[in-house]
């Protein structure tokens, strides 16, 4: 197995001179970002500078008109969603995409449930206490304090279900977790605990892509930065030095030629 701090700074997923239209709309017009193994990127930029198209475009929602999509230091000729998961990406979505009624432990699992060996295993029998366990697991390598992991989602508070939708992505990931929006939703004291979960993903050597408009926590948890506009990349450096203002007129102060 690959040692994690060796695969440190190495590319875990990049877009490079990415275009893409929708219709009379040209909503990235030769964007690049990368995001490197243990990195933080803070992905910034106004409304409508095409964030969204280019994090979807990173995971295979959206094909690209133009560009090249890098996983692993591997060029991706076409990427999928599948394909993308498939070379270990992951994305915690604004949403969450986590269904209230099912417990912790299936919320980790929904759509990669193991099964029992055996004849129940073939008649579909899921291998609850395995799930258990390794939900458990999950939980505690991320210091995620949770009661149980049989607890339903829609009991958790909205900093502990953030807190499931992170730990869900990093289970699967190999490579990176995207995340949009990660505490757009939460107060104070939640958002905190989710910033030092970011912090820590990476740690792990996974590359953590971020998109957020609270620029003073992003600036402060990012190593480096990205920002967009009118769908090109028009700054991309460390996030030490660079202060708040700096960052807005950067995203506002870009001007398209013609």
């Amino acid at each position: 197995m690959p040692d994690p701090e060796r695969q440190h700074f190495r590319v875990a997923v990049a877009g490079r001179g990415i275009a893409k239209r929708f219709g009379h709309v040209e909503a990235l017009a030769g964007a690049d970002v990368e995001v490197r193994r243990g990195q933080v990127v803070a992905l910034l930029g106004d409304n409508g500078a095409g964030k969204s198209t280019l994090l979807k475009t990173l995971l295979g929602v959206v094909r690209p008109d133009r560009g090249q999509l890098v996983i692993g230091d591997a060029d991706v000729a076409t990427g999928s969603v599948r394909d993308v998961q498939g070379r270990g990406v992951e994305c915690v979505y604004q949403d969450l995409a986590l269904a209230p009624d099912l417990s912790v432990a299936a919320s980790l699992f929904l759509g990669r449930e193991p099964l029992r060996g055996g004849l129940r295993g073939r008649l579909g029998v899921l291998a609850r206490r395995e799930m258990a366990e390794r939900a458990e697991r999950a939980l505690l390598e991320l210091s995620i304090p949770l009661p149980s992991t049989d607890v339903l989602i829609g009991e958790l508070s909205a900093g502990q279900r953030q807190a499931v939708a992170v730990a869900r992505a990093v289970m699967w990931a190999r490579t990176a977790v995207l995340m949009d929006e990660p505490t757009a939703a939460l107060g104070a004291r939640q958002s905190e605990f989710v910033w030092a979960l970011i912090r820590t993903v990476a740690s792990r050597g996974l590359g953590v892509l971020l998109v957020s408009h609270d620029l003073p926590r992003a600036l402060e948890v990012a190593d480096r930065v990205a920002v967009l506009a009118h769908g090109i990349t028009v700054h991309e450096g460390p996030a030490e030095g660079l202060s708040v203002p700096d960052a807005v007129a950067l995203m506002v102060g870009y001007q398209r030629a013609g």
